[in-house]
């Protein structure tokens, strides 16, 4: 595990101010943004499946940075769902880069996996890696990213009860520079295999 500070910041995003918490490590030697679940449902970049992947990020010697949406927290402006928060991460990623020209790692949880999806394909450079946790494939016009925008990896629960599993691996199974993780018996909050999704995640870390 990396010696860590965590840090609650304001910047300026397209919309207004946006709430950010910024995790730094020691000797840092990859970069994370994490976006979060839909807000209209509640999700914010607190939620337990958001804070995992910025464990994982972490003990892998990444620094981390964790956003509110537009319209969420301290987080200024009104939802959109999905074009307003796509250039919310933009913005955030933007900044990130400035602060600590390091190799992107691109995460995003349901909802946020759409939007860091989409994101990836507007950057002038891609992501280093993209990773997606039960990503909103049905709500959101995700076919009309792909070809993704650099190499994924998808990880998905088999019992997912938000996200259907069917349509994720329709779309994303095969597909070139994707890997899909499947998790038997998982739902969408990953309840129980929280630990096991860390893992798998820092897995990745170490091999990108």
């Amino acid at each position: 595990m990396s010696s860590s500070t965590e840090e609650r910041l304001m910047i300026e995003g397209p919309a207004g101010v946006l709430e950010l918490l910024v995790t730094r490590v020691n000797n840092p030697r990859a970069l994370a943004v994490v976006c979060h679940p839909n807000p209209a449902q509640g999700g914010t970049m607190t939620n337990k499946v958001v804070h995992t992947l910025m464990r994982a990020a972490r003990d892998q010697h990444a620094c981390v940075v964790r956003f509110n949406f537009r319209g969420v927290g301290k987080s200024a402006g009104q939802q959109t769902g999905g074009l307003g928060e796509i250039d919310d991460c933009l913005a955030v990623v933007e900044w990130a880069q400035n602060e600590f020209d390091l190799p992107l790692w691109l995460m995003g949880f349901s909802f946020g996996g759409y939007v860091a999806a989409a994101a990836a394909g507007l950057m002038t450079t891609a992501p280093a890696r993209l990773l997606l946790v039960a990503p909103s494939v049905e709500r959101h016009p995700f076919a009309e990213l792909m070809p993704l925008a650099c190499p994924a990896v998808v990880m998905m629960g088999e019992a997912d009860d938000v996200v259907a599993p069917s349509a994720v691996f329709g779309l994303l199974e095969g597909q070139p520079g994707v890997e899909v993780k499947r998790f038997a018996e998982t739902g969408h909050f990953f309840h129980g295999r929280l630990v096991e999704l860390k893992e798998s995640v820092e897995n990745l870390l170490n091999l990108g």
